[in-house]
């Protein structure tokens, strides 16, 4: 199949203008008038994940997280790893399209699932997109059962299966019934997640001087860091297979396998 034919398809879910500002979303390495054959889902676009791609014979990467954040000014391969990481890519003829921002804001997206892996009800939408205020970038709900800060700190840690988090709190023992959730960096987000009545944000890399605003404003933050939006691959997959299914593409889907967390916790 055509490869503009499987992104008219997803763009139809996840609209390009429901990104953040000019997050660099969309196409990105290759030719959308390609033929594809295999699509492989990640989170990321490490070197690993392309040595996956490439033993796998895949021809399309779907990616959440962009595999070109920055303007490059050269592609001299041998200078720099992520430019040979370019290389490599397109030397295999491997196409690459990111679904960043869109897909936290669309309506069941990133977020949406953020949220039902967390086990809250009556979830509502919260944050306004900037530049397409009809599109919400966060997700607040509640807890079936009020727990201590404490509490609900360990058993996020146990939902998201990870060796650590790190909890800004002034009170360990502080109920939380409503929480507000944010996939990927938002830290910066926390007066309107405040604002939402949520006991306590749930985001990504928080900053240590933000942090301390936190608590300053009697507010409270889980991190347990930007890894935990890899709950997109298995949603992508389904839902990709769904729609090959559908509309009687003749394509695989597989998921990546590899773990793409840069940080241990030991």
């Amino acid at each position: 199949m055509k490869l503009q034919t499987f992104i008219d398809r997803f763009e139809q879910y996840a609209p390009i203008n429901y990104r953040y500002h000019n997050d660099p979303t969309g196409m990105q390495i290759g030719d959308r008038n390609a033929e594809i054959h295999k699509v492989m889902v990640t989170l990321d676009v490490r070197p690993e994940v392309v040595d996956e791609a490439i033993a796998n014979h895949v021809d399309f990467i779907f990616a959440h997280h962009p595999v070109m954040f920055h303007k490059t000014q050269n592609l001299d391969f041998a200078k720099d790893p992520q430019l040979a990481l370019y290389g490599k890519i397109i030397a295999n003829h491997i196409n690459v399209y990111a679904a960043h921002t869109n897909l936290d804001n669309a309506f069941n997206g990133m977020n949406d699932w953020l949220a039902d892996l967390l086990g809250l009800t009556n979830v509502e939408p919260w944050l306004p997109n900037p530049g397409n205020p009809d599109v919400f970038m966060g997700r607040v709900g509640n807890l079936t059962e009020p727990m201590s800060m404490k509490e609900y700190a360990k058993q996020c840690k146990s939902t998201f299966d990870i060796g650590g988090l790190r909890l800004i709190t002034p009170d360990l023992n502080r109920t939380v019934k409503r929480v507000a959730v944010l996939g990927g960096d938002g830290g910066k987000f926390y007066r309107e997640a405040q604002a939402t009545g949520a006991d306590v944000y749930i985001t990504g890399d928080a900053y240590y001087h933000t942090m301390h605003d936190v608590l300053a404003s009697d507010f409270s933050i889980i991190d347990p860091g930007h890894h935990i939006e890899v709950v997109c691959v298995a949603h992508l997959v389904d839902m990709f297979q769904q729609w090959s299914e559908e509309n009687h593409w003749e394509i695989e889907i597989m998921p990546s396998v590899i773990n793409t967390d840069p940080f241990t916790f030991i």
